[in-house]
């Protein structure tokens, strides 16, 4: 019995050192080979797991599909998906209520103490916090809050956040980005749903500062927060390339923070020089910076009547000339482009608009030999009945007539009226130029138009532009600005109010609704800066409404 009973003990010992021997020779014993087989299998599992975040398949519940795949991952402990709790309502103390705590509750708080800590420390721990729809549950916003996100997290939220069609937002506050990870970061936005428009990457200094690459050309990102990030002069430049450029503009971006960073004059200088021709920003914070008087004064020129550069009047005449060529092609019956002559115009039309704008500058009969060769789309009554004099007199009186069509065209400018007493032959080639640039504006209105192509102003020599009316608010709060800068901002807050006024102002935007200069080194009784105040206030929307919300309270007493 003993040998029998060490026969099979010995057996099944035999082939385990000889695997290749008795590979083919165990088949009684399949059943434990098949026992053992499973445990060889579980240990190279690690090896085999970055492919099995790739088998599955999101359900589109966020707390479900990124513990899966950070489980698949290899992580062993990761943060939970928890929604974004919620402030308590500020506690009000009656007036029964003594100011001293009764025995009980000192001896319940005593006793809750290690509770209430562990709660304390549970604020810390890392989480993924999301918002939710209050109709559906679906997640609206996601908040990341101090812990490192690496790039191999970001691999899981590129598979768990697209499946959410109602992500608006996501919010990453000091999670340890590097320039790598951002652009892992920024390959992921395409991905998501088309309702994500809003991204905040707050406290996430980058050496490189590469936060431009978020406002691309095809970014659909409308708002962007990038507060304390350390952005210096430099960061600044390349945020403002970002903005615009001679050949290219940043179109989706509305709101802009750059609170809390290191931003002077120079870089304030690339930001204004940003806004220059970006006509979609219509948010911008600077608070909490550097930006000196010179910083400011560049901000303010913007936004009024700015000079154009040499480089950008040449890309304007391109520009023109490249609309023109069209218009020619389009219409092939069209009067031939000339250079110089006032009888030559590569656009088809008048525009009634282009005539208002210089009413005075030009003899009529010279402009109405330029109309009378545009037969072919002259059909126009109006335009037709622009001939039938000669002399000051009969121009006039057609603009007066054409003062109720001029609601179809563009924005005119009214610092063109000082220019009353330049000669006949520098206002001859102004009114070619305006003709032109209207022309073009209202041939095309579905199009957007370049702001270089917009209704510009000449004076001595020089071609301005009306400036950036698009950007409502404007926070400079908490800098080095002194009354200096403050000029520069009187300036453009008088000349947008006068604008407002003008019956161009209903066909546009206005300029600055709010503007915040306060906490900067200069006094806050400072008249400069109460002028600014004054002229402000009407135009606040916010200063506005309240009159409104205490105008019923008044009436209900």
């Amino acid at each position: 019995m003993s040998g029998e009973a060490s026969a099979p003990g010995v057996s099944p010992r035999a082939p385990r050192p000889g695997t290749q021997k008795s590979s083919g020779a165990v088949t009684k014993k399949g059943d434990r080979a098949t026992k053992e087989k499973p445990v060889t299998v579980l240990q190279p599992v690690g090896e085999e797991e970055p492919k099995n975040p790739e088998e599955y398949q999101c359900t589109g519940v966020l707390e479900t599909d990124f513990a899966e795949l950070c489980t698949r991952s290899g992580y062993t402990d990761f943060p939970k998906v928890v929604p974004r709790p919620r402030p308590h309502p500020a506690f009000v103390p009656s007036a029964s209520m003594s100011e001293k705590p009764a025995l009980d509750d000192q001896r319940l708080s005593g006793s809750c103490s290690l509770n209430s800590l562990e709660s304390k420390y549970v604020f810390f721990r890392p989480t993924v916090q999301v918002e939710l729809e209050p109709e559906d549950k679906s997640v609206k916003e996601v908040f990341i809050r101090g812990w490192k996100v690496e790039e191999r997290i970001l691999g899981i939220f590129s598979k768990c956040l697209p499946p959410l069609s109602q992500l608006q937002a996501i919010n990453l506050w000091k999670v340890g980005l590097t320039d790598k990870t951002l652009t892992a970061f920024i390959a992921l936005l395409p991905l998501c749903a088309p309702t994500l428009r809003k991204v905040s990457l707050e406290g996430n200094p980058l050496p490189e500062q590469s936060y431009h690459k978020l406002m691309a050309l095809d970014s659909t990102i409308s708002h962007l927060s990038l507060r304390n990030n350390d952005i210096d002069d430099h960061g600044a430049q390349l945020l403002g390339q970002a903005l615009s450029t001679l050949h290219s503009c940043n179109r989706s971006l509305v709101s802009l923070n750059l609170g809390f960073n290191h931003i002077g004059d120079a870089g304030a200088g690339y930001i204004a020089d940003g806004l220059r021709l970006n006509r979609a920003l219509l948010w911008l914070s600077l608070a909490h910076n550097r930006i000196q008087d010179q910083g400011a004064l560049k901000l303010a020129e913007v936004l009024r009547p700015f000079e154009l550069t040499h480089t950008e009047v040449v890309e304007r005449r391109r520009l023109l000339l490249e609309k023109g060529s069209q218009e020619r092609s389009r219409s092939p019956s069209s009067s031939r482009h000339g250079d110089s002559k006032g009888e030559k115009n590569p656009f088809t039309g008048v525009s009634n608009v282009a005539l208002s704008e210089k009413p005075d500058k030009t003899p009529a009969t010279k402009t109405l030999k330029g109309l009378g060769k545009k037969k072919d789309k002259s059909g126009d009554g109006a335009k037709r009945e622009e001939k039938p004099g000669s002399g000051q007199s009969p121009t006039q009186g057609t603009l007066k007539k054409e003062d109720a069509k001029a609601s179809k065209g563009k924005v005119t400018i009214p610092e063109q009226k000082p220019n009353k007493g330049k000669g006949p032959k520098i206002g001859n080639k102004e009114k070619r130029s305006f003709l032109l640039e209207s022309e073009q504006l209202v041939s095309e209105p579905s199009e957007v138009v370049n702001p270089l192509l917009e209704p510009v102003e000449h004076r001595e020599g020089k071609v301005f532009m009306p400036g950036n009316k698009v950007l409502l608010h404007l926070n400079l709060a908490r800098n080095r600005i002194t009354e200096v800068g403050l000029e520069g901002f009187l300036a453009t807050v008088q000349h947008q109010a006068q604008f407002s006024k003008s019956k161009s102002a209903a066909k546009g935007p206005v300029g600055l609704l709010c503007l915040s200069l306060a906490k900067n080194y200069f006094s806050p009784q400072c008249p400069t800066y109460t002028m600014i105040q004054e002229l402000m206030l009407p135009r606040d929307p916010i200063s506005k409404a309240k009159p409104r919300e205490e105008e019923p309270a008044a009436s209900s007493t």
